[in-house]
């Protein structure tokens, strides 16, 4: 038996990364899966490797910015199984990686758009299904950007600051109906999107990439970067009956790379 059988998971931001991993990681568990993603092919090859693992998987186009792509989303998932317990908040936009002065503040609202307001749209529509059960759980997917400040990345660190405050307050407001809320925080994921970065900022220091990883990783307690296979295993810890008794909290998965 998993410890999820029987569940229901919401995963939105499905992608070949995190997105996926999460799915996979819960799927093993027991739960069936409603991926959400604004592109259907982005869904199409985590959607049978889920089915592999003995559990549904239904693939739903879903832009978390629009109000009526969350209600048609929830209201699928209330048709396909009447049922939710789990929902994952890991859609995002990473902003422009310009300095501030550089950027457009649209940039900065478009980005607000998806990682503050998209996440609390989706969440606000999935809230009626979670409170049916005696024991839901909402986890946002954060960020160590929101701690650990590096410029260019303003727009996104802020719009993940304002995301983990209001991590809190849901905790402390849906907790009387059962509801927990946590967040985890990621650092560098390891995978293709970060290995392409590591390329070009070694090309571009006329070092090897080798040099880059060794020079990041080594500022990590632990000497490597996580991936997003890793990082799951901490969500499926706040989907799973381990964490009960804990709301409103986040956890930094980073392999050490800041303390909070």
């Amino acid at each position: 038996m998993g410890m999820l059988d029987g569940k229901v998971a919401v995963v939105s931001g499905l992608g070949p990364g995190m997105g996926r991993d999460i799915s996979l990681a819960l799927a093993r568990e027991g739960a069936d899966i409603v991926m959400a993603a604004r592109q259907e092919k982005r869904m199409a090859k985590c959607a049978p490797e889920v089915e592999a693992l003995g559990r549904r998987a239904v693939p739903v186009v879903c832009d978390i910015t629009s109000p009526e792509d969350c209600a048609a989303l929830v209201d699928r998932v209330r048709s396909e199984f009447g049922r939710l317990d789990i929902l994952v908040n890991n859609a995002f936009n990473d902003g422009d990686h310009k300095l501030f002065m550089d950027s457009d503040i649209e940039t900065w609202r478009s980005t607000m758009d998806v990682n503050f307001f998209g996440t609390l749209q989706l969440t606000k529509a999935a809230v009626p299904l979670l409170t049916q059960q005696d024991d839901s759980r909402v986890i946002m997917i954060n960020t160590m950007s929101m701690q650990r400040i590096d410029a260019a990345m303003g727009g996104y660190a802020a719009s993940k600051a304002a995301l983990a405050n209001a991590t809190k307050t849901l905790a402390v407001e849906l907790g009387r109906d059962g509801v927990r809320v946590n967040g985890v925080h990621p650092g560098y994921i390891w995978g293709r999107s970060v290995e392409w970065y590591f390329n070009q900022m070694a090309e571009e220091r006329g070092v090897s990439f080798q040099e880059v990883y060794d020079e990041i990783a080594g500022t990590t307690c632990l000497g490597y970067l996580p991936s997003s296979e890793e990082i799951a295993g901490a969500v499926l810890f706040f989907a799973s009956p381990l964490s009960k008794p804990i709301t409103g909290q986040y956890l930094s998965v980073n392999a050490g790379h800041f303390l909070a």
